[in-house]
């Protein structure tokens, strides 16, 4: 399962079992993670304990869905000591006392606090700060950018998209240019397309409607009213459904059955793919494929209020259980892994995206990144990026979200229709005591 881990990673990383109770002596570390991301993982486990020989880590691999899970473990007595955190999920476990606010050890730890702050970017480590507490360190950024064919834009004679955060280019732009990229046979089917979206549509479409000026939420923890009564926001929603049912530049549903829009772009049926850094690895080991990542477009609103393109924040954090009976080793798990030895490691496996500004910017990640020539998409990033809301109730908010976009996303409702049929039940939802 662990490649590359050898037989740390093989005895280390197993399911959770009673053993893994409060009777072990050791720290019990959650996460989840494909096989390459666990390697990775791994590796800052076992520099750690040859860092701290007297602390024994085992690591947890998540199942399913993580909320669930972690609610059930610490439920039965069984929490685990260190816990990755979502930025859509810990409020919710923040809220119902399952995390620890980390406050109180920075408070005592003035060094280590004085120095994470200084190497932060802020965007990324408020994200996991709720009703005065700090209750994770960001320990990576995904992002959400595009990736974009190379090889098909320089045949098509297409100049290529904008590789740095701060020279934008517009909606009408990127549709130009999608709209010059997608390639019909005879028939009028479809044998390469402008654009493909290998993350979540209704994500998606919400990024575009942030796109075009208007962020999901003011303010963005604990909102009582998200903007999708908005124009400008709905516009970009609007935007991003057109692209594959007014425009054709981009797949249907119906047109991905037999091939995932991952699929299209590896196998060169995709000029431009939006997604996140955890795409890289798949892409830089696809043959014949040559690519490189630029920044999203911006729409008119944006422009009439001078914002910049911004990319989602997509973090992940690392949490102390409030229960831990090993608060001790726990924090200096997480100094380590969320410091810069951790930061560095997770710079050079060029898996993630570093938090830290010293590990963006070091020798180690540029070198994970060869193939990159716009490697600024990432560097950048960071600070060219808003996250979601931060609400204990996301979960809720996400099913009412996904159940009313998708008929915008098919066509067969406006985005408009948002208006008064989604943003009266999220307001009601967030309303509630």
């Amino acid at each position: 399962m662990l490649r590359g881990a050898g037989a740390l990673g093989a005895a280390a990383l197993v399911p959770w079992t009673p053993a893994c109770g409060t009777s072990d002596d050791a720290l019990t570390f959650y996460f989840a993670a494909n096989p390459e991301e666990a390697d990775a993982r791994m590796r800052i486990v076992a520099a750690f304990e040859r860092e701290h020989p007297e602390v024994r880590v085992r690591t947890i691999l998540a199942g399913g869905d993580p909320t669930q899970q972690i609610s059930t473990f610490c439920a039965g007595g069984r929490c685990p000591d260190v816990l990755m955190a979502w930025e859509f999920n810990f409020a919710g476990l923040a809220d119902r006392g399952v995390l620890l606010d980390l406050n109180g050890l920075l408070e005592r730890d003035r060094r280590f606090a004085a120095a994470l702050h200084a190497d932060s970017h802020p965007a990324l480590y408020e994200t996991f700060g709720f009703k005065g507490g700090q209750y994770a360190f960001p320990e990576q950024w995904s992002g959400a950018f595009l990736f974009y064919n190379t090889r098909i834009f320089a045949e098509a004679g297409v100049p290529p998209p904008p590789g740095r955060w701060d020279q934008p280019w517009s909606f009408d732009e990127f549709l130009a240019t999608a709209t010059a990229l997608t390639r019909r046979s005879g028939n009028g089917r479809v044998t390469q397309w402008g654009f493909v979206d290998t993350w979540s549509a209704p994500y998606s479409a919400a990024l575009f409607g942030m796109n075009n000026g208007t962020p999901w939420a003011v303010p963005r923890v604990n909102p009582t009213h998200l903007n999708f009564d908005d124009d400008d926001f709905l516009a970009g929603i609007q935007f991003y459904a057109d692209l594959a049912n007014v425009h054709r530049v981009a797949p249907a549903a119906a047109d991905t059955q037999s091939i995932s829009t991952m699929g299209l772009f590896t196998a060169g049926k995709a000029a431009m793919a939006l997604g996140g850094h955890w795409r890289y690895q798949t892409f830089v080991h696809a043959e014949e494929l040559e690519f490189d990542v630029a920044v999203l477009p911006t729409g008119p609103g944006a422009a009439a209020k001078g914002r910049a393109a911004r990319s989602a924040i997509g973090s992940t954090g690392l949490a102390i259980a409030a229960g831990s009976r090993r608060r001790e080793q726990a924090w200096e798990f997480l100094k380590f892994a969320t410091g810069p030895v951790g930061q560095s490691l997770i710079a050079e496996s060029g898996l993630f995206v570093p938090v830290l500004r010293s590990a963006i910017a070091s020798p180690g990640f540029t070198a994970a990144h060869t193939g990159i020539s716009n490697l600024a998409v990432l560097t950048g990033g960071p600070e060219h990026s808003e996250g979601l809301p931060i609400t204990p109730d996301w979960q809720k908010v996400h099913a009412l979200m996904d159940r009313a976009i998708g008929p915008v996303l098919r066509g067969s409702r406006p985005a408009s229709s948002l208006k008064h049929g989604l943003t009266p039940q999220i307001d009601e939802v967030l309303a509630a005591p």
